[in-house]
C-alpha cells in the first residue's frame, strides 16, 4: 500500500494531463452513444488496456453550481445513482482530497461492485471549472468489494458564451474495473453510465 502523495505536484501534473486530452483532435475520437442529455465517444486509453472515454451535454446551469455537484462534497451521493457510499479520506487544502467511494452492480450484477479511492482536485479552467482525479493504491480493500482503478479522469465545464446561464460540460474518463471481465461488457457499461450521468445530473439541478 503506497503512502499519501504530496498534493501540489500530483494535482499539477493531473492537471497537464487533462488539458491534453482536452485538446486531443475530433478526428481520433469513435462515437458511442448518443442520448438526448449527452453524446459519448471512445479512443484507446495511452494509459491501460481498455479506452478513454469522452462525454459531452449542455446543462442549463451556472459552472459553480454544476461542480459542486460532481466534486466530492454533499451533493453527490444524493444524485449519482451509480455511486453507494463516498467518505473524504484526506483533505489537502479546499480543493484538494483523497476519497474513498464505492459503486453499485452494473448490468444486472453481472459487474459486481466496486470500491476506489480517488485523489480528487479542483481548479479554475477558462471562465469555468476543471475537476479532476486519479487512483490511489491508498487504504485497505473493503470485503465484497472489487478495487478498481481510475486512471486520469476529469470533467471540464465552461459557461457558453452566448448564454452564460447554460454550461458545456465534457468530461473525460478512463476506468479499470479490473476483476475477469469480458471487455464489451465493460464497454456497454461505460457508455450507458456516462449518459445516465448526465441525465440523473440534469435532474439534480433542476430539483
Amino acid at each position: 500500500m503506497d503512502q499519501l502523495p504530496d498534493s501540489a505536484p500530483l494535482a499539477t501534473k493531473l492537471r497537464n494531463t487533462l488539458i491534453q486530452y482536452h485538446g486531443i483532435a475530433d478526428s481520433e475520437w469513435r462515437l458511442a452513444k448518443i442520448t438526448k442529455d449527452a453524446t459519448v465517444w471512445r479512443k484507446p486509453s495511452e494509459e491501460f488496456s481498455g479506452y478513454l472515454y469522452k462525454a459531452q451535454g449542455v446543462l442549463e446551469d451556472v459552472t459553480n453550481r454544476i461542480v459542486d455537484h460532481i466534486r466530492p462534497g454533499p451533493y453527490r451521493l444524493d444524485w449519482d445513482s451509480l455511486m453507494t457510499t463516498m467518505d473524504i479520506m484526506e483533505t489537502f487544502e479546499e480543493n484538494c482530497c483523497v476519497m474513498r467511494y464505492t459503486t453499485a452492480g452494473q448490468l444486472w450484477n453481472f459487474i459486481a461492485p466496486r470500491e476506489f479511492v480517488d485523489f480528487s482536485y479542483t481548479t479554475d479552467y477558462e471562465d469555468g471549472l476543471l475537476t479532476c482525479g486519479i487512483s490511489l493504491d491508498y487504504g485497505e480493500v473493503r470485503p465484497n468489494f472489487v478495487r478498481g482503478f481510475n486512471h486520469p479522469c476529469g470533467w471540464f465545464c465552461v459557461p457558453l458564451k452566448d448564454y452564460p446561464s447554460h454550461s458545456l460540460l465534457t468530461g473525460y474518463i478512463q476506468t479499470e474495473l479490473r476483476g475477469r471481465l469480458p471487455q464489451s461488457a465493460v464497454d456497454t457499461a461505460m457508455s450507458r453510465t456516462l449518459a445516465k450521468f448526465y441525465s440523473d445530473l440534469r435532474k439534480a439541478l433542476k430539483a
